[in-house]
């Protein structure tokens, strides 16, 4: 896109001047080259600029108003993560109040590129140890996480019990079976005991999915050169991450399942059980979540797997 060109943003558009201005607070030495759109979702919009300087770009995203507070609990996660020297994730260059200015990472994600189960074992056990250390960060309760814990609650048991409760609630509000909704409730009724075997909550970033994998494929094999958005970051069990990894991003495939777990290292008994009743819940949320923004066709598919889970 030219310079000059507009781009649409969440209120309007952004237009030259502004995204120089947004570039300038971040790099005040770098002029404007190209704005690029990225990707449009529910909550931001993101933009790649490309610029002159040592920097040749960032990425800007630009917050929807009733959002915006997410700005600030990514600003503490990432500079969390930077703190323990964890990466590779976005530093952040510059925050305001609507929109923040990135680094820009190397590669594309993952869903976009094609790899045989080499390469996918490879990159899965890349994210294993990733994992691996942003579960190292603990936390001193569990709950909610902004630039701090929302709601702490002092055990696993009762933040999901809690958690299930919630979007079980929501779940009946927004027209779910009613024979999925007590389904489920007989299944956490059954499972339950299973959320008093993690000890203590650590960081979890609580949106694995290959959007949010960044990859470059070398000639000496690929590489996981960034894990963006984490805007649902909790304090949770470790295994809370595998469960999302293994819904949204796996399924079920054993060369990516293998990696991972290859990368990830020792896990601990009954870990199995204990992502089943996780992914159940990763399902459920999901389903609340096309719901209530409308996106209606995926429900079907979703509420198939839910059945299958507890059929399972």
């Amino acid at each position: 896109m030219a310079v000059g060109a507009t781009v649409a943003n969440v209120e309007g558009t952004l237009d030259s001047r502004t995204a120089e201005k947004m570039l300038r607070q971040a790099l005040p030495a770098a002029s404007l080259v190209d704005v690029i759109s990225r990707t449009a979702g529910e909550l931001s919009t993101v933009y790649e600029i490309r610029c002159t300087g040592t920097v040749p770009a960032v990425i800007v995203k630009i917050y929807q108003p009733r959002w915006r507070w997410k700005l600030r609990k990514e600003v503490h996660i990432y500079q969390l993560l930077a703190q323990h020297a964890i990466g590779p994730v976005p530093t952040i260059l510059h925050a305001d109040t609507d929109y923040l200015v990135m680094s820009l990472l190397p590669g594309v994600p993952l869903w976009d590129c094609r790899f045989d189960d080499d390469g996918l074992r490879s990159i899965y056990r890349q994210l294993g140890a990733l994992l691996r250390a942003v579960h190292a960060i603990d936390r001193d309760s569990y709950g909610y996480l902004t630039d701090r814990i929302l709601d702490p609650l002092p055990s696993n048991t009762a933040y999901m019990h809690r958690q299930f409760d919630k979007k079980l609630a929501e779940f009946g509000d927004l027209g779910g079976d009613p024979q999925l909704h007590s389904g489920i409730q007989h299944y956490v009724a059954e499972h339950g005991e299973l959320f008093a075997q993690c000890a203590s909550a650590v960081l979890c970033h609580n949106d694995i999915h290959e959007g949010n994998l960044l990859v470059v494929d070398h000639p000496d094999g690929p590489a996981l050169t960034g894990l963006i958005d984490v805007e649902n970051a909790i304090a949770a069990d470790p295994l809370m991450d595998l469960a999302k990894a293994d819904y949204y991003a796996m399924h079920g495939d054993p060369a990516k399942l293998s990696g991972l777990i290859a990368g990830y290292g020792e896990l601990p008994d009954r870990w199995t059980d204990r992502v089943g009743v996780y992914r159940l819940f990763h399902a459920l949320e999901l389903w609340d979540w096309f719901a209530e923004i409308g996106k209606t066709a995926r429900l079907p598919g979703i509420a198939a797997d839910i059945t299958a889970m507890l059929d399972g």
